[in-house]
């Protein structure tokens, strides 16, 4: 189905953040994955390193993103290109944030101890 409605979309917690997960492979979707991503004030992000290029758009809010130890707060309307492979960590500003994440089937997100998650959002 080519139409996505907000109530349609796939919920997932995961570190503190709500994953809203509207394109995927379980979704019919073969070649994109996009998401609507909500962090909460003042969260700060878990360092990771995804295996796809994704592409960050803030809707609301102010996010700090840090890529590769180069930090920019963003802020509704920027966008963050993050290749992959790349450490990336996303901390939110005072009043949360609100984003919006594509990025390619098979992402997987390795943590700084090795370990990989497969984010049920993008499968």
């Amino acid at each position: 189905m080519p139409f996505y409605r907000e109530a349609e979309a796939s919920p997932f917690e995961r570190h503190g953040s709500r994953f809203l997960s509207y394109v995927a492979p379980a979704r019919g979707s073969s070649q994109l994955c996009a998401w609507r991503l909500e962090i909460p004030a003042g969260l700060q992000g878990v360092a990771h390193r995804p295996t796809r290029e994704e592409v960050l758009l803030v809707l609301d809010g102010e996010l700090q993103v840090t890529l590769d130890g180069l930090r920019s707060e963003l802020h509704s309307g920027d966008v963050a290109l993050v290749p992959a492979d790349s450490e990336l960590r996303i901390d939110a500003g005072p009043a949360g944030a609100t984003a919006w994440v594509t990025t390619t089937p098979g992402l997987q997100a390795v943590l700084a101890d090795g370990s990989r998650i497969s984010p049920p959002w993008a499968m």
